[in-house]
C-alpha cells in the first residue's frame, strides 16, 4: 500500500530570494511576497491536486507554505527535518559573485555540476538519500489512490526527482529548478516498470505571468489585506 501520486513543491519567496542569497538550511522566512504566493498557491494546487497527506521540511519558508496548502485541502500535515534544503556550509547567506571572488576554485566546479571541496557543502547525493527515504516512508502510509504532497526547496527537490527518475542524483542535470510555489506531479509506473516513478508535471504554478508572481502584484486588492492580516498574526 503506498500513494501513486506524489507532488513536490517549492516554498514560497524569502527576502534572501529576491536578494539571490544562498539560503542552504538556514531558517529565513517568507516575505511579504512569499506569503501572497504560498496563499494563491494553496488555492491553485488545491484545484489540481487534493492530497490527504502534506509533509514539509521543517524550515519556516517551507512549513509556512505547507501550512497554506495543507489547510485549503484540509489536510494533515507532518514536519520532517529529512526535507530540508541542501547545506551549503559556508556559501550560505552569500550571493553568486562573492561566492566566486572568495572561492574561485569550489564556484567553478559547483557552476559544472560537481561537488564543491572544503567548505561543508552537503553532497547532492546525501540529500537525495534522506530526501526520498522520507517520501517513500510517508507514501507508503497512504493508500494507493491518495495523493501524497511535499513541500521541500529548489535544490532538494531536483536532487530527488532525479533519483525517482532512476538517474545519478550526484551527477544527472535534466531537470531544471522550479520558480516558487511551482510542483512537479510524479505518478507511480506499472509494477515491474523501471524507473518505478514517471515525471508527469514539472514546474507547474497559479495562472499567473511569471514577473508578477515572482515580484507580488501591483494591484493586490484583497490579498494586501490578507497578507497585512498575517503580518500581526
Amino acid at each position: 500500500m503506498s500513494a501513486r501520486t506524489l507532488v513536490l513543491v517549492r516554498h514560497g519567496r524569502t527576502a534572501w530570494n529576491a536578494a539571490g542569497r544562498l539560503q542552504g538550511q538556514t531558517d529565513v522566512p517568507l516575505d511579504d511576497v512569499g506569503r501572497w504566493q504560498a496563499e494563491r498557491g494553496a488555492r491553485s494546487l488545491f484545484l489540481r491536486h487534493q492530497a490527504s497527506l502534506v509533509v514539509s521540511s521543517d524550515l519556516s519558508r517551507a512549513a509556512d507554505t505547507a501550512r497554506a496548502y495543507a489547510e485549503a485541502a484540509d489536510a494533515s500535515l507532518v514536519l520532517d527535518p529529512r526535507l530540508r534544503e541542501r547545506g551549503f556550509g559556508s556559501w550560505e547567506g552569500l550571493t553568486r559573485d562573492e561566492i566566486d571572488a572568495g572561492w574561485p576554485e569550489q564556484a567553478a566546479a559547483w557552476h559544472r555540476g560537481e561537488e564543491p571541496r572544503g567548505i561543508g557543502v552537503e553532497s547532492k547525493s546525501a540529500v537525495a538519500a534522506r530526501m526520498v527515504d522520507a517520501i517513500l516512508e510517508h507514501a507508503a502510509t497512504l493508500d494507493p489512490r491518495r495523493t501524497l504532497t511535499v513541500v521541500s526547496h529548489g535544490a532538494a527537490i531536483t536532487v530527488a526527482l532525479a533519483q525517482l527518475l532512476g538517474q545519478d542524483a550526484g551527477t544527472w542535470r535534466g531537470i531544471a529548478g522550479l520558480h516558487n510555489v511551482h510542483w512537479s506531479q510524479v505518478v507511480r509506473s506499472s509494477p515491474g516498470t523501471d524507473p518505478e516513478w514517471r515525471l508527469a508535471t514539472h514546474d507547474a504554478g497559479p495562472d499567473i505571468a511569471l514577473d508578477e508572481w515572482n515580484s507580488g502584484p501591483q494591484d493586490q486588492g484583497d490579498d494586501a489585506d490578507w497578507i497585512s492580516g498575517q503580518e500581526s498574526a
